[in-house]
Order: C-alpha cells, then structure tokens, then sequence
C-alpha cells in the first residue's frame, strides 16, 4: 500500500512547446541566461566553446520558393526518464563521479556541479548535445555582479553544465507552501523562467503525471512528438505541430523514408 501510495505522490515535470506557435525571437533563451547565472564570453560569435542551456534550431523542410517552409525548434535538456521502469538517462548511466543524477520525486536530471571534473562522458552520451563544457571562470563586468540570481550557484571553469528546468523555483515554491501548511504546490507556483519569458505562448510546463496541468492534455495531441523517440530515451519535453514534416524531422527520419 505505502508503495502505491508514493507512486501516485511521484511528480514528472516535463515541458510541451507547440511549434506552429514559436517566433524564434529567442527571449526564452536570454531568460534562461538571465535566471541560471548562465555566463558569457566578450565575443559569442565562436559556438564551440560557448554556453547555452536553452538553444533554438532553425529547420527548414528543404523545398524551394514558394513552397519553403521554416520552424523554430528550442532545444533544453529533455531530462531524459531512460528505457523501461528501472531505466536511466543517457548521461546518468555514463557518469564515473555521481555528478548528475535523475530524482524519482521530479523526473529532473540534476548537476552537482562540486562532483562533476569534467571527464565529459555524459556530453558524448546526450544524443540531444544539451550538457555545455564551462571551458574558462566567468568575468562579470563591472556592476553586473549585482544583477545575479542569489539561488543558482556561478559555475567554475572545468565542470558541465545544464538546464535544470529552474529547479531552484521548484525549492522556492515547496517552501512557501511548507510555511503555508500546505503538501502540494500549485501549477503556477513553479514555472521554468523560460516559460514566462515566451511572447507567443509556445512554452507549457507542469506536471505531465497530474491531470490538473494543461501539459497533461496537451502531450496526448495527436500532432504531440519528443526529439528522437527512437531512441526510448523517455524525454519529458513534448513538441507539437501540425506539419507533418516538422514531426518527421523531429524523430530525424532518413531522406528515403520521408517517400
């Protein structure tokens, strides 16, 4: 009975972006900067060694004009549940010093930064590239020091890093309603920074096992996909779309299967 009991308690925080409705004007991106204390290099115009927790990926279906069509596809961790019921993320498995680890009561991946010294295995098994190498310490420039979130640690050079879907604002949340007398926080007391940053609506986030959430309904869409499903890598962010080759490309199908 007790075991039922705190399977029904488990929470599966996961995402769902609806794609047909994305800009890609990349507000949720400079959010999530903004909220993780994610840090910057003078010149950003070098891709391989710079940091980005959330980042969007421009697809195309590859025809010509007039019938060329474009979709902006953001791209966080996928918190990955693993294969199976006993099954692990991609990166949980691979990891030699127990630096990231997947919570059964959240479905969130977690990164100990102070464990991690960046043997970078888990990077080579992410099939998604989310996990970021922090390849020098962070300078801040004068006065911006002052503007850093106080709940999210600032990285050292040599570790790896990633989204962590704000999990600091779940602790928050869990806190105010613990001084509340209440077990149970609400749908709106714990939400990703990037899902408050989006103009357009296109970023859900909630708890995909509670019925109460729109995500709940909203990963059963018919036009619903997760990012290389093939893979059963159990992702927790849906996409949604109506084109049919965004979900196609989305699963990255091989040209002579797209016939």
């Amino acid at each position: 009975m007790k075991e039922e009991q705190s399977k029904e308690k488990d929470k599966k925080f996961g995402m769902v972006i609806d794609l047909d409705k994305c800009t890609g004007c990349g507000a949720c991106m400079v959010a999530c900067m903004a909220e993780n204390n994610v840090p910057f290099k003078e010149d950003e115009s070098n891709k391989r060694d710079s940091i980005t927790w959330l980042r969007i990926y421009k697809l195309t279906n590859g025809k010509p004009f007039p019938d060329a069509d474009i979709c902006y596809l953001p791209r966080p961790c996928q918190h990955c549940g693993g294969k199976g019921e006993h099954g692990h993320s991609p990166c949980v498995s691979v990891c030699p010093a127990t630096a990231t680890d997947y919570s059964k009561e959240t479905g969130i991946v977690s990164q100990i930064y102070t464990r991690c010294f960046g043997c970078r295995y888990c990077m080579a098994a992410c099939p998604y590239h989310a996990r970021y190498f922090n390849w020098w310490d962070p300078v801040w420039p004068d006065g911006m020091e002052k503007y850093l979130s106080p709940n999210v640690s600032v990285r050292m050079r040599g570790i790896v890093e990633k989204c962590s879907f704000c999990f600091h604002r779940y602790q928050l949340a869990k806190d105010k309603a613990y001084f509340e007398g209440r077990r149970e926080i609400e749908e709106n007391e714990y939400q990703t920074a990037c899902t408050q940053a989006c103009p357009a609506g296109a970023i859900v986030f909630g708890d995909l096992n509670n019925p109460e959430h729109a995500v709940y309904e909203l990963k059963k869409s018919g036009n619903a996909f997760r990012l290389l499903e093939r893979l059963q890598t159990n992702p927790k962010v849906y996409y949604l779309s109506g084109r049919e080759w965004v979900r196609r490309a989305g699963d990255n199908y091989l040209k002579d299967e797209k016939k």
